[in-house]
């Protein structure tokens, strides 16, 4: 398949002195991107988390590149390399082992030093475990009304891993880490203690890839899934549904107050973004509520 084929990447504005940051796959080849591809073809450079990982990829696709080792050890020294190569006018992409830069991966601080030295940052979206794991999350999504917050990998130490499933336990947004294989039964292990039996999981392993996985399964059902289960290796992907919204944690007269206090300052809308995320309550709830208490200010 000859890319120059299609008309729609040719319309592609490609400026020069840019940074063209480009998902990869996060296991299946086939999902690359056109643009993607396009994009690596058409650069002068192409700085990777692992050069060794990331020529393996880029040869499946006949692409044959200066490549430059850009990773967290040496990320700012790496991006100042970079930014040289784009003052005199070179286009340049980044990607990581898998998946979007910048997602649990090295990328952030590299793009912040583009952007400061005053050049363009251009996204090329694609594959993320994150957006996978969230378009299949299906039961565990929808008591939250899809808002979820994304934990990365969870971190080794001890006293940072409790505070962190603390937030997981208390909190009614669903919530997204990725795990290890070496630590996936440990830290199950802890969030079967932290949550409330009911409270719905789904744990995604080696997503896209030729043995994936996807389980939802109950916090009760976690020591039974890790005995049954046919394997932990791989990477994992786990979603923990949020908090259950109960209205009777917090009282009509409570809500009242909050509503009454944020209101000159915001709309409905906004008091009902600020209080879903701030209180046990649904979002339709504080929103309601918000009309209801400017409902009742017209009357008077």
């Amino acid at each position: 398949m000859e890319l120059d084929s299609f008309d729609f990447l040719k319309q592609q504005d490609l400026p020069t002195g840019a940074l063209y940051v480009v998902a990869t796959p996060i296991g299946n080849l086939g999902d690359i991107t056109l643009r993607a591809l396009h994009i690596l073809k058409a650069v002068e450079g192409i700085a990777c988390e692992d050069t060794r990982h990331s020529v393996a990829l880029l040869q499946q696709f006949g692409i044959h590149k200066k490549c430059l080792a850009l990773h967290e050890h040496n990320e700012m020294a790496g991006a100042q390399t970079v930014i040289q190569h784009l003052a005199n006018h070179e286009r340049w992409a980044y990607i990581s082992d898998a998946g979007t830069p910048g997602v649990s991966d090295p990328g952030a601080r590299l793009v912040q030093a583009v952007h400061a030295a005053g050049f363009r940052v251009i996204p090329i979206p694609g594959a993320s475990a994150v957006a996978a794991a969230v378009s299949v999350g299906g039961s565990v999504l929808t008591a939250a009304e899809g808002r979820f917050q994304f934990l990365g990998f969870l971190p080794n130490k001890s006293k940072e891993r409790d505070a962190l499933l603390i937030q997981i336990q208390k909190s009614v947004q669903a919530s997204i880490f990725f795990e290890s294989p070496h630590h996936i039964q440990d830290t199950l292990k802890l969030i079967g203690k932290a949550l409330e039996p009911d409270r719905e999981l789904m744990i995604g392993r080696e997503l896209t890839k030729k043995f994936e996985q996807i389980s939802f399964i109950r916090a009760a059902d976690i020591p039974e899934w890790l005995t049954q289960s046919s394997s932990l290796k791989g990477e994992f992907v786990v979603m923990v549904a949020g908090r259950s919204v109960s209205k009777d944690l917090v009282s009509d007269d409570l809500l009242s107050l909050w509503v009454k206090a944020l209101k000159p300052y915001l709309g409905s809308k906004e008091i009902a973004a600020v209080l879903s995320q701030t209180l046990p309550v649904s979002k339709k709830e504080a929103y309601q509520a918000a009309i209801d208490s400017k409902a009742g200010d017209t009357k008077k």
